[in-house]
């Protein structure tokens, strides 16, 4: 059974800190390409940073110089260091998980979720 945990989020003032984390089980992470993604009412979920197995980072445009990914395989481990908070950050954060295999539908995971709140 496959299981994405978040977990770190919470309330924090505009400039201030957090660090999410994303515990997997149930899959060979460092197989996975993994990401954040994140949605707030009324607006399309959205990519915030990725990770691939390779250790490629891609992040959104809006996060770069402020939110850093990094994963741990051994501990099957994804983080979210988010430095600079601004108001506009606040919305539910998600964990993904996912493996493309050719020829076959992609192994695709998401977690529950974790409330991040940026108050002004």
């Amino acid at each position: 059974q496959v299981q994405l945990v978040e977990s770190g989020g919470g309330l924090v003032q505009a400039g201030g800190s957090l660090r999410l984390s994303c515990a997997a089980s149930g899959i060979t992470f460092s197989l996975y390409n993994m990401a954040w993604y994140r949605q707030s009412p009324g607006k399309q979920r959205e990519l915030v940073a990725s990770i691939r197995s390779d250790g490629n980072i891609n992040n959104a445009d809006s996060v770069k110089g402020r939110f850093a990914i990094f994963r741990d395989n051994p501990k099957n481990m994804m983080y979210l260091q988010m430095n600079s908070l601004k108001p506009e950050d606040t919305a539910v954060y998600y964990c993904n998980a996912k493996l493309s295999r050719p020829l076959f539908p992609d192994y695709d995971y998401w977690g529950q979720g974790t409330q991040v709140t940026v108050s002004s």
